[in-house]
């Protein structure tokens, strides 16, 4: 049983000083405070809970810088999808598995120790259904279980293109599935995530625009007790297009309709009225932000004022893979609300720090949603611990919630030093174990995919 010694940890009790660690498989099997490290205790300087990440779709890795050139008219989200569907045509299973492998591993260097892939690549290019219904999730599988990150697989139900039912798009081909061929998928993905500690199956509908009501409930009942995420109110069009077709914004339907609760997470949820946002939180589900795409992407903000002020819950997520990193994604989500607010320290309660109170969020908001009981360093919990370097220059002075400040808002993955996920070391001075090789195959299949 591996034994870590912090210099300061940060337990369910606050910082606490000379903490021992002892991981039993992929739990901590003891906690112990106040006490000196013991011969063979593998010796740090800080440790913390390890994030997790709850909204990526890894393939879109392969597409960071490639959407960033101007078009004639006004680039929008729904101009950067049109890139999208042309570049998820390209991927074969090798290549997604090559890709995913690259995230999943700087996903675990930048302090994640576990994902919520919302996976919905399923067809072959030209739009049929591969002989293994879990052909390409199983690659994500692979890639995960490769690299040693923790994985909720999300497979997700798309069957039209906008609100009503309307028929998909070709180009929407490798996404398209019905609520029978869904079912068996999700069977083959229980089958083989079946015995990784820690590890879940969700379901995803995609969104509002991308399910009927009937097959949202179909969707839904499938998923048993386990997580159901859903993109829901990221753009102002689909606001208009709800209300065209329901009469209700899309967070208001959602939570009319459905039986949102702690087991759903509302990806992005960013356009909400006033009384939307107060009941979102109170329903308990799961707000899934993704500041660094929702930026890239023109999204717009998340009212994390009145959200918070509800005692809603939320995560984070790398969603796009544009770039990857807690500390970044974190930065960026305080920076919208300073922006928008035109104040500062706005995720923060009066006289508490902005990065303790945004990490405390995510570690619980994170868990929930992957239903991965992880996030504290306590007896029985999920071994997903980081730990930072107190001697970077940057650091150094620097303790307890300051610390945590500084890495935020200062360093960013440069404080990283060592990441387990579910009891397994997995980086290690602040590289991944695996990081050389997984490299290799991801330029690989880069160069391949860029080839005209």
């Amino acid at each position: 049983m591996p034994i870590l010694h912090a210099a300061s940890a940060l337990t369910p009790a606050g910082w606490e000083t000379g903490v021992r660690i002892t991981i039993d498989g992929a739990r901590i099997a003891r906690v112990e405070a106040g006490v000196a490290p013991q011969a063979g205790d593998e010796r740090h300087a800080v440790a913390i809970p390890a994030a997790a990440n709850l909204h990526s779709h890894a393939f879109q890795r392969a597409m960071a810088g490639l959407a960033e050139i101007r078009g004639e008219g006004t680039d929008t989200f729904w101009t950067w999808r049109e890139t999208m569907y042309r570049f998820a045509l390209t991927m074969s299973p090798d290549d997604v598995e090559a890709v995913a492998a690259q995230a999943y591993v700087e996903m675990l260097e930048s302090g994640f120790a576990a994902v919520a892939e919302f996976h919905y690549l399923h067809n072959a290019a030209d739009g049929s259904p591969y002989a293994a219904p879990a052909e390409m999730a199983a690659r994500v599988i692979a890639a995960a279980r490769e690299v040693g990150i923790g994985l909720t697989l999300l497979p997700v139900f798309y069957a039209h293109a906008t609100f009503g039912g309307e028929a998909p798009k070709p180009e929407q081909r490798r996404f398209v599935i019905d609520v029978a061929a869904f079912s068996r998928l999700l069977e083959d993905c229980r089958r083989q995530i079946e015995g990784r500690p820690g590890d879940a199956v969700g379901v995803a509908p995609h969104s509002l625009r991308a399910t009927t009501p009937r097959e949202l409930t179909d969707v839904v009942a499938l998923g048993r007790n386990g997580p159901i995420h859903i993109h829901v109110a990221e753009q102002v069009k689909e606001v208009e297009d709800c209300l065209a077709w329901s009469g209700a914004r899309p967070v208001r339907w959602l939570l009319d309709h459905a039986n949102v609760d702690e087991r759903w997470c509302l990806v992005h949820a960013t356009h909400m009225d006033s009384q939307e946002t107060l009941d979102a939180a109170r329903s308990r589900a799961v707000a899934g932000l993704c500041p660094v795409t929702e930026g890239n992407l023109g999204d717009g903000f998340f009212n994390a004022t009145a959200f918070g002020a509800a005692e809603g819950r939320y995560g984070i997520g790398t969603d796009s893979n544009v770039s990857i990193g807690v500390a970044g994604e974190l930065r960026q989500l305080e920076y919208a609300q300073r922006l928008h607010a035109r104040a500062r320290n706005v995720c923060a309660k009066p006289g508490g720090s902005t990065g303790r109170a945004m990490l405390d969020a995510v570690w619980s908001g994170g868990s929930q949603a992957l239903a991965r009981p992880a996030g504290r360093l306590a007896v029985g919990a999920t071994a997903d611990v980081v730990t930072l370097r107190a001697d970077h220059p940057t650091m150094v002075g620097k303790a307890d919630d300051r610390g945590l400040d500084a890495w935020i808002f200062s360093i960013g993955d440069g404080a990283v030093d060592c990441v387990w996920s579910a009891g397994r070391k997995v980086v290690a001075d602040a590289r991944h174990l695996s990081r050389d090789g997984v490299a290799a195959k991801f330029s690989a299949t880069m160069r391949k995919l860029s080839q005209p």
